[in-house]
């Protein structure tokens, strides 16, 4: 599967539609994004159950500021509408490989068990 591009718009649906989006956070001046782009789509294709979504921080302010991004590239793993991973930073295409594995071998069961048991403490 190729990268999407998020917008505000489709966010929320993407999310909803998929188990696991992968979100890179970028921005067309940004060298390294250029740089992070061509692993982040090669990676992709590899993947075609994950979403690879691309969002344009100077298009897109609102979503870059609802997830405080401050640096760019920054890489956001979502699955299940919970975020499991949230790093600045171009990666090798070997790292990013690791990182979609292991975000698909989570036990998801375990994570929301997690979270409300945090809820119920909190």
């Amino acid at each position: 599967m190729a990268t999407t591009t998020l917008t505000k718009d489709t966010f929320e649906q993407t999310l909803d539609d998929n188990d696991i989006v992968l979100i890179d956070f970028w921005a067309e001046w940004c060298g390294p994004c250029k740089m992070f782009a061509p692993v982040y789509e090669k990676v992709s294709e590899a993947h075609p159950g994950v979403v690879f979504a691309k969002v344009d921080t100077e298009a897109e302010p609102e979503l870059a500021g609802a997830f405080q991004i401050q640096s760019i590239p920054t890489l956001m793993a979502v699955r299940d509408k919970v975020v499991l991973y949230s790093q600045p930073g171009a990666l090798p295409e070997q790292a990013l490989e690791d990182i979609v594995r292991q975000i698909e071998s989570i036990d998801m069961e375990q994570v929301h068990q997690q979270i409300a048991d945090e809820k119920t403490e909190g």
